[in-house]
Parts: C-alpha cells; sequence; structure tokens
C-alpha cells in the first residue's frame, strides 16, 4: 500500500494553521470544538492551550464517565474495560447507563458510528474511535452501522469536488474494515451511494422527518453557521441524525416501525461530533423515537503537540496508517517531548509527561497498564530521557501500524462491496424469518420499482 497520501488543504474539522506571529498578535481567544473547528484555544500572552476536556463536559452537559460507571459496566459485561475506558481517553458520555440498563435485561441495540473522508488514507488518530467501537462491538455482541458521510465533505470544503469524496470514502471503509469488524454484524455505506438506491428509502424518509423538525435558528445556535454557509450545510444534520434511528434500516431490524423505533442506538465518536447529536436528541421525541445515548473520546494529538489534535491535512502533524515503519520513526522523534533541554536538567527535574506527545501516544496504544506505568514513573523521575521515550513509542506505533497493514492487505473490493450490501445481520433480538422475508419483499418491490423506471428512461 503506498505510503504517499492525497489530502484536501484546510480540512473542516481541523484547527487552523497557527504561526507564532499570528499567536502573537491574538486576543486571549476560548476553545472552540465543533465538528469544522478544533482549537485549544490562545491565553492572554497569544500561547496555544492545551484542550480543556472538564470545560467541554460543562459546556456540552455531557456526564463524566466515573470510576462507579467503570465498575458497573465491567460487572454488567463481564469485561475488562478497554484501556481507553481505564485511562480516561473515552471520558464522557450521554446515556450510557440507560444502555447497560437495556443490556441486563436483554434488550437488543445497536452502535452507530461514521467519518467524514478527506483523505485517502486514514491516520492512527481516526482508528482509535474504530478500535474502540470494535470493541464494544465484541463486548456486547450487537450490529454496527458504520456511515461514509462524502457528502458532508463535500459540503463543507469549497476545493473538494464530490468524485474526490467518495474516492476517499471507498479508500476509507477498506481501512475501516481492517479494523477487524465481525462482517455478520457490520453494514457500512456511503451516503451519496446508500440514499440513491432503493435500499435507502427508509433512511430518506426519517432525514426528511427530522429535517422537517430542525430550525435554521438551531443549526446557527449549534454549529455557528451564518447567512454565508450553503443550504446544504444547514440540511445535513438531518442526514447525520437519520442513521441513529433503527427504523432507517428496515433490511437489518425489520419492517415493523413500532417495533424498531424502540430499538436503542450508541454512538461512540469524538467529541467534536457531540452537537450533531446534541440536535438529534431535542428533535427524535418529536418523532416519538428514542435519544440516541454517545461515548465520547478525547482526541489524539498533533505531533507538534496537545494544542491541535491530528489532522490529515498536515502530513507532518499525523502518523498515516499507510506510513512505512522508517516514515514513523522520523516523524516520532520529531514529535513535541517534555523532556528537559539538557541530560543535566532531565535528571534533576525529570520529564513532564503530561505535554509529551510519545508518552501520550503510548497512553492511547499500548495495552500493558504496568509497563506504562514504568515508563511514567521513570520519565518524570528523569531515570529516562526523551529519546528512551520516542524509542518506546516509536516500536509500539510500528507494531500498531504493521499489524494493521497485514489486514489491510487482505480487505479486496468485493469484501469491501460485501459489507456495503444492504443485508440482514446476525445478532441477539434479530427479526424472525416472518419478517425478514416480508423485508426482503418489499424491498424487491422497491428495487423493481426502480429498474422500471430507469428502463422506460434509457
Amino acid at each position: 500500500m503506498s505510503s504517499s497520501v492525497s489530502a484536501v488543504e484546510d480540512e473542516p474539522g481541523q484547527p487552523p494553521a497557527l504561526t507564532v506571529l499570528s499567536l502573537a498578535e491574538a486576543a486571549a481567544k476560548e476553545q472552540v470544538i465543533t465538528p469544522f473547528d478544533v482549537s485549544g484555544g490562545v491565553d492572554e500572552h497569544g500561547k496555544a492551550k492545551a484542550i480543556d476536556y472538564d470545560k467541554l463536559i460543562d459546556a456540552f452537559g455531557s456526564q463524566r464517565i466515573d470510576q462507579t460507571l467503570l465498575d458497573r459496566f465491567e460487572r454488567v459485561t463481564s469485561h475488562k474495560p478497554h484501556r481507553l475506558l481505564r485511562r480516561g481517553m473515552v471520558f464522557s458520555h450521554r446515556d450510557l447507563n440507560l444502555i447497560l440498563d437495556k443490556y441486563e435485561k436483554g434488550v437488543p441495540f445497536y452502535l452507530y458510528t461514521g467519518r467524514g473522508p478527506s483523505s485517502d488514507s486514514m491516520h492512527v488518530g481516526h482508528s482509535i474511535p474504530f478500535e474502540f467501537t470494535k470493541y464494544l462491538q465484541d463486548v456486547f455482541n450487537v450490529p454496527l452501522v458504520i456511515m461514509l458521510t462524502d457528502d458532508e465533505k463535500f459540503y463543507h470544503t469549497p476545493k473538494l469536488t464530490l468524485k474526490d469524496a467518495h474516492r476517499f470514502a471507498l479508500q476509507n471503509a477498506m481501512d475501516i474494515i481492517a479494523i477487524g469488524f465481525d462482517p455478520a454484524k457490520t453494514f457500512l455505506f456511503i451516503d451519496t451511494d446508500f440514499v440513491d438506491n432503493g435500499s435507502g428509502a427508509a433512511f430518506n424518509a426519517n432525514v426528511r422527518e427530522m429535517g422537517k423538525r430542525t430550525t435554521n435558528n438551531q443549526i446557527k445556535g449549534t454549529f455557528g453557521f451564518t447567512d454565508t454557509n450553503n443550504i446544504a450545510e444547514f440540511a445535513f444534520p438531518a442526514m447525520q441524525s437519520a442513521t441513529a434511528f433503527a427504523t432507517s434500516f428496515p433490511f437489518i431490524f425489520g419492517p415493523n416501525p413500532k417495533l424498531t423505533s424502540k430499538i436503542p442506538c450508541l454512538i461512540p465518536c469524538a467529541i467534536d461530533q457531540d452537537p450533531y447529536f446534541r440536535q438529534c436528541r431535542d428533535n427524535a421525541p418529536r418523532l416519538a423515537y428514542l435519544k440516541p445515548a454517545l461515548i465520547h473520546a478525547v482526541f489524539l494529538p498533533s505531533l507538534k503537540g496537545a494544542e491541535s489534535k491530528m489532522s490529515a491535512s498536515d502530513a507532518e502533524s499525523s502518523i498515516f496508517l499507510s506510513d512505512t515503519d522508517a516514515q514513523i520513526r522520523k516523524k516520532i522523534g520529531k514529535a513535541f517531548s517534555g523532556g528537559q533541554d539538557t541530560r543535566e536538567l532531565q535528571r534533576e527535574i525529570g520529564g513532564r509527561t503530561a505535554v509529551d506527545v510519545p508518552f501520550q501516544y503510548l497512553t492511547f496504544f499500548m495495552e500493558d497498564d504496568d509497563e506504562l506505568e514504568r515508563l511514567r514513573v521513570g520519565y518524570e523521575k528523569g531515570e529516562l530521557e526523551s529519546g528512551d521515550m520516542k524509542k518506546a513509542c516509536t516500536k509500539e506505533l510500528q507494531a500498531y501500524v504493521s499489524a494493521f497493514r497485514e489486514r489491510r492487505a487482505k480487505v479486496t473490493e468485493a469484501v469491501r462491496d460485501e459489507f456495503m450490501r444492504p443485508r440482514q445481520l446476525v445478532f441477539k433480538g434479530m427479526p424472525g424469518e416472518a419478517e425478514q422475508r416480508a423485508a426482503r419483499e418489499k424491498r424487491i418491490a422497491v428495487l423493481e420499482t426502480e429498474l422500471a423506471r430507469l428502463r422506460a428512461e434509457s
């Protein structure tokens, strides 16, 4: 797989480039976290600040995942919490406790996550939410719907063509599949493909219903849009919301909306996606649908520091899943360090793991809690140097990406097409044979009508 990466400059959802001059001239600014802008803010001295996740919890009105909830998660699932949960990288939620209630009672639910394709290769920061989602799928044994929003990226990115957005989505789909999802329990779709064929009819119905109940003022207040944003940008939140309702997928959950409207949805995502689902949760009861539950992850920091997240539009800030071992070694070697300027000071004062990017990456990717703690203590005491931390990080990231490359090599276009084929998934509580037969017959009728229309036009 090629290590060169195509990406769109000034990718929405990424922080603007901050130069020394622009920071010095800037007044103090609060952090901004939306699906289109991520920045930790600037202090009164013009210095970029790290993202304050505690402040985000207060601003968004979510709840912190505390030890009590982690203990309950382990007790209910009989599984050790994922390292991202144990270490606070997955840190916030909306109604996760209610999902655990449902699971204890044997009530089926499903997972929903997604990606806005902005480059032809994902970076390791993109893989984090998907790896965690796979863990949830394995633990709960539930179906998963993955949405690739090529249309959203097209709407929000002036330089991006719809053809390129779709091409990125096709490549990203193969990266996502290589995370290791169960094909019997996973449906993956690209917006522009799914909504234009017969299988997307129920999905489109929910888009219309949600769109009718969402006002421009709601969108402006949530996303900061102005009258200069195009009308497609205002309309898109209804599209992203529709995936959170099981009634959008009768070929998975059955054709009876009275039953499927009661199936809960859990959405693992990065915290910048929360505004979309605040809109969804506000309007879901007006459709007599359940509010989706969410579980939020922090951002993987840029190689340049914790003030911004890793960005596909900046190759020097990111480690791509297509990078070679040599590229990874070079990039980690240049990563922002929390070590002291000299060896003597390092031994005397110790390193700062809170801002050391290689150590931060190890907290995301190293499974061994004891080894991570050994590295932390040794670095902070000055027993380990920056080079030691970078060496450990390089080894971990090379192993992670190498394992991914091996899996990715096995993902063919035929494998991708099967994941993207609308079909019945296998899960506890799945519809009975009669319901499945009815759903298939309804889909056949819709497809035959569409085929007849196309023949009449040809």
